[in-house]
């Protein structure tokens, strides 16, 4: 099945970024990436703000 076919049955939409969207998604980044710096926290809380920062610095990167 190609994009073509997931655009056909409106299973993808197109979609225009925003610098501002952007913007968000590298705060958001920035901001898990910070905390999970923080002391105190557990293991599972320090990699799961890691992982999520990673995720948006991505998602930024293929909508861009």
């Amino acid at each position: 099945m190609s994009l073509r076919d997931w655009q056909a049955n409106r299973w993808l939409v197109e979609h225009r970024t925003t610098p501002q969207e952007i913007a968000d998604l590298l705060a958001v980044a920035d901001r898990d990436l910070a905390d999970c710096k923080v002391t105190g926290l557990s293991a599972d809380a320090r990699l799961s703000l890691a992982y999520n920062g990673a995720l948006m610095n991505g998602c930024q990167n293929i909508i861009h």
